[in-house]
């Protein structure tokens, strides 16, 4: 009788758990956006993405909420499976401005006042790709103690 008072006493109580730390708010907050197109459509990708994505970052940079944004590629090929075509970085001011909601759609408008081709094109840009993931990374100081 006494064990099932302590485990339906164990069960009922909550146990408090350990908070996951958030990021310092005050230092600049990396993400890394992979792009996966597919086979052939790489260019095309890349044309589109210069167009009607590249500028729209600049101007989040010009307004203090991105600090910088570049893009990479993969110098070589690797397997299929952890292939991936581009890499935009983009360093935001701190994990609070990267976290909450942006309204990017007046820019949109100022920055390609034909939304009916503008939105035609970010429809492709997404369609040729085979995968697109984002990744907040953390730099890890290999000589702190």
């Amino acid at each position: 009788m006494k064990s099932r008072f302590l485990l339906l006493l164990l069960v009922l109580l909550p146990i408090p758990v350990p908070a996951q730390s958030a990021p310092e708010t005050g230092k600049p907050f990396v993400i890394e956006y992979y792009y996966k197109t597919k086979w052939g459509h790489a260019d095309e990708f890349l044309q589109l993405f210069k167009k009607n994505h590249y500028p729209l970052l600049k101007k989040e940079v010009e307004m203090g909420r991105m600090i910088k944004v570049w893009m990479d590629q993969p110098r070589y090929h690797t397997t299929e499976d952890g292939r991936w075509d581009y890499r935009v970085t983009i360093v935001f001011k701190n994990s609070t401005v990267a976290n909450e909601p942006f309204e990017e759609d007046t820019l949109k408008k100022q920055l390609w006042p034909d939304q009916a081709t503008y939105a035609k094109e970010e429809q492709r840009r997404f369609e040729i790709l085979d995968a697109h993931w984002d990744l907040p990374v953390k730099t890890v100081d290999l000589e702190q103690k």
